[in-house]
């Protein structure tokens, strides 16, 4: 059953006029303003929200007025970063949308291998800044990519491996609270929320700013995904299962269940062709990775290889066009154990039978240093998990076979049912049951989240996420008790 806190039960839309808000010097948008729809606007052009007031903050303290107005009227509250957000939750009706956008700076300490990023930036431009050194740190494999969602809800990506998830390495972070308060989190300050952020996702506060730990990595990577025809995959990815359990943690590689996409690099005659793809990342030495991956290579005959030395900051950037923003998406997902004969036969049976060209399944290898982190250590949970694996279906707008996409991902999902370890939360959708954030979780750290939520957003006012709920206050013979909701 969900219940609601007092908070939010009174909490309405008043859409008062607005002209000002306090101490704000960004951009205010509201309905009839010539970028109203492109400033509501998100990744996934299925999500069609009206907010009263789009807040596009320049800095941190018009965060802080933002959510102060915010509380003030009682307004919903929906907190955007740059990025994709499949969910839609970046945006809400009738309420206001804190917007992070223009908020993209980073500035490295190269001697002392540390970043500080703006809680609106994008992937590509922390690689853009930080790759001018031969430094990054654990990022999404799109260059379009928000860093904020990206990091707080864990952060997968193809340096995982060697140097553990974008939340391993996160140093500390600015917060302005559901208070309208800016907090400093880190080991030292507030370790409880510091904790939380890294993994929970945005249920604490807004992130404006965020300390990453960096690593020696290119510029140059031995990089590049193998292709082989969809008919082979069971055989595949038998030989990928004994290939990656003897991999070193520098390799990072992702199954992906697609059609060759009308790149350039691909040849004409195997575009929109059903294609086993392992994209591949060594994050060593190009020689050292030429020996790791040639028995890969060299399995079966390859319809194409395009592993090869090149930049890892176009590395990050090459999938850019396959995942277009406006384009329709729909996601279900589930961690894995190792691949087992049974699970390898239900994955190839159900892969292919998508009907967009645009759809696909990307399983991502975890282990390395993501396993090798203690429990507990920060949110993100399931770390024993050996794959993440996400169905994502996607079409463009006009397209009419949403619902059989839809319905493709949700039966694939559904046949991996026995198999299934934990969720990614960055990997669940708009339309989960909400038992699945505590699936995320696990009751352990699930719990220790709802004590975090309940002393730093007592009254749930970011909630237009994958929510953790505090917990009610009650009177209870006349002093004050809390309960659990659920």
């Amino acid at each position: 059953m969900t219940t609601s806190t007092t908070a939010e039960v009174t909490r309405r839309s008043k859409a008062p006029a607005v002209a000002e808000i306090d101490g704000f010097r960004g951009r205010l948008i509201s309905a009839g303003h010539a970028d109203y729809d492109t400033a509501r606007a998100v990744w996934t052009g299925a999500i069609d929200r009206r907010p009263h007031l789009i807040a596009r903050c320049i800095g941190a303290a018009d965060v802080v007025a933002a959510v102060r107005f915010a509380r003030d009227h009682d307004l919903e509250i929906a907190i955007r970063g740059g990025g994709h957000n499949v969910a839609g939750t970046a945006v809400c009706d009738d309420g206001i949308v804190i917007d992070l956008s223009a908020m993209r700076s980073v500035r490295v300490d190269p001697a002392g291998r540390k970043a500080w990023v703006q809680g609106g930036a994008l992937w590509g431009d922390v690689d853009h800044e930080t790759q001018a050194h031969g430094l990054a740190t654990t990022g999404g494999i799109v260059s379009h990519t928000g860093v904020a969602g990206l990091t707080l809800g864990g952060g997968v990506g193809w340096l995982m491996r060697k140097h553990g998830l974008t939340v391993d390495n996160l140093l500390a972070a600015d917060v302005v609270t559901a208070d309208g308060e800016r907090l400093r989190a880190s080991e030292g300050e507030h370790p409880d929320l510091f904790w939380a952020l890294r993994g929970g996702g945005g249920n604490f506060g807004v992130v404006t700013s965020f300390e990453f730990r960096l690593h020696c990595v290119g510029p140059t990577v031995l990089a590049g995904p193998i292709l082989w025809d969809a008919a082979d995959a069971r055989e595949v990815l038998r030989f990928y299962r004994d290939f990656v359990r003897e991999a070193p943690d520098e390799l990072g590689t992702i199954v992906k269940f697609t059609t060759a996409p009308p790149l350039p690099v691909i040849p004409e005659h195997l575009h929109w062709r059903p294609v086993v793809m392992v994209g591949t990342c060594y994050a060593g030495p190009v020689e050292d990775g030429e020996r790791v991956l040639s028995a890969l290579r060299a399995f079966r005959t390859p319809l194409l290889d395009l592993v090869g030395p090149k930049p890892y900051v176009g590395f990050q950037s090459a999938l850019d066009s396959t995942v277009l923003h406006g384009w329709h998406y729909y996601w279900k997902a589930t961690h894995l154990p190792e691949l087992s004969d049974d699970l390898i036969d239900v994955i190839a049976g159900h892969a292919f039978s998508f009907s967009s060209p645009r759809s696909y399944t990307a399983m991502f290898h975890l282990q390395g240093a993501v396993s090798r982190m203690a429990a507990g250590r920060t949110a993100f949970a399931n770390r024993h998990a050996s794959h993440a694996i996400i169905h994502h279906a996607a079409w463009r707008p006009g397209e009419d076979v949403g619902d059989r996409e839809t319905a493709w991902a949700k039966g694939f999902f559904a046949a991996l049912g026995r198999f299934r370890e934990g969720v990614y939360v960055n990997f669940l959708g708009g339309d989960e049951d909400p038992g699945r954030v505590r699936e995320a979780y696990g009751d352990s750290v699930y719990g220790r989240l709802v004590d975090v939520k309940t002393t730093y957003d007592p009254d749930n006012v970011f909630h237009h996420n994958q929510n953790i709920r505090p917990r009610l206050r009650i009177g209870v013979g006349g002093s004050e008790g809390t309960t659990a909701i659920s």
